[in-house]
């Protein structure tokens, strides 16, 4: 566009009249083009009215963040939110990279992957993973594989940016296996391994999400060989915000995690009027969000398992490269707006 309004100022010089009108066009243009410059998502801006802009990275079936702007909570906070939702929760937090978003959320491995990269911080634990929650996580393979040293020789997929890796890692060696027994297969999320497992492109997948799980169970050659409760790892999440945000903004910061909190205890008084709120929203399947909500319930806080999960998973992921340079994670926590927001759920303390 720049190239072809140059042009017409180089056609039109001849005549002073040309020169003003394409002058003149130029100059409206610019803010316009200013606007479509790569990472321009005009967030973290303050309006007239003295909200906040902020971007929230978020997938199909979390409701807490669409509870927290649907119901007013993030208003109430003083906060602008955008929703902007992702295939996975990695995915989501890949985007602070280039600006997309202002705060994501994810599992361990992401939001260690996050604030290894650059000036990120964890602001807080959205909870530590049960035996109930560990069994929603369910693996699916083909048919003629019934026990694990079956998947030998086998593709395995993985969503890429995500724990699955680590998990497939413990699974196998607990089983009598080497990851290096099976190819894993990088996918971008459930769908994409449904459509490979179905068309026999890959052997087995890890699942998880109601809606999900059921679109797998109906698979025809397929079943589920085992669940995540069957391993040692019991899964915990986290929140990551880039620490320019919680220089700039920190009342914002305790905002959004009042209003977080203040979601949760909406969606546990409240889960009928949940699952209509995602199935308006999202076509979320009322039945698959109040079986996602037996198990998915946050719990925003950090404590001492909240900080073994952490530091455990990011041995491995030091050990295997992931993380290129290690770091103290004390230095990656930034807990002071939590401490604010929900003084009694921080229980560890930074050494």
């Amino acid at each position: 566009m720049m190239i072809s309004l140059f042009s017409s100022l180089r056609r039109r010089r001849a005549g002073f009249k040309g020169w003003s009108v394409t002058l003149s066009l130029l100059l409206l243009m610019l803010p316009l083009l200013a606007g479509c410059a790569p990472g321009s998502n005009g967030s973290q801006q303050v309006s007239a009215d003295g909200k906040l802009t902020l971007n929230i990275a978020d997938t199909l079936s979390n409701p807490v963040f669409r509870i927290a702007k649907t119901k007013g909570f993030f208003d109430k906070q003083g906060i602008d939110a955008n929703i902007i939702t992702f295939a996975t929760p990695a995915e989501g937090i890949n985007s602070l990279f280039i600006k997309q978003s202002d705060v994501a959320f994810g599992a361990d491995y992401p939001v260690l992957n996050a604030v290894s990269k650059g000036e990120y911080s964890i602001i807080a634990s959205t909870g530590t993973g049960t035996d109930a929650n560990a069994a929603q996580w369910k693996l699916f393979a083909r048919s003629d594989i019934t026990e694990p040293s079956q998947l030998k020789g086998k593709k395995v997929s993985f969503l890429r940016g995500t724990f699955l890796p680590y998990l497939w890692e413990l699974y196998l060696t607990e089983n009598g296996l080497a990851a290096t027994d099976v190819e894993q297969i990088g996918q971008g999320g459930f769908d994409e391994a449904y459509v490979a497992l179905q068309k026999g492109d890959i052997d087995a997948a890890w699942v998880t999400n109601a809606a999900m799980l059921s679109k797998f169970e109906k698979l025809d050659g397929v079943h589920e060989l085992s669940d995540m409760s069957k391993t040692s790892l019991r899964l915990a999440s986290g929140m990551v915000a880039p620490n320019e945000l919680l220089q700039n903004h920190p009342e914002a910061v305790k905002g959004l995690l009042t209003a977080i909190n203040e979601a949760q205890q909406f969606i546990d008084e409240n889960p009928e009027e949940t699952a209509d709120i995602l199935y308006k929203e999202v076509k979320q399947p009322r039945e698959s969000t109040l079986e996602d909500l037996k198990t998915n319930a946050w719990e925003l806080g950090f404590t001492l398992a909240a900080y073994e999960s952490l530091e455990k998973q990011k041995e491995y992921m030091v050990r295997t490269g992931v993380i290129k340079a290690d770091f103290k994670l004390d230095d990656k926590l930034n807990l002071t707006a939590l401490e604010q927001a929900l003084p009694d759920s921080v229980t560890y303390k930074k050494q």
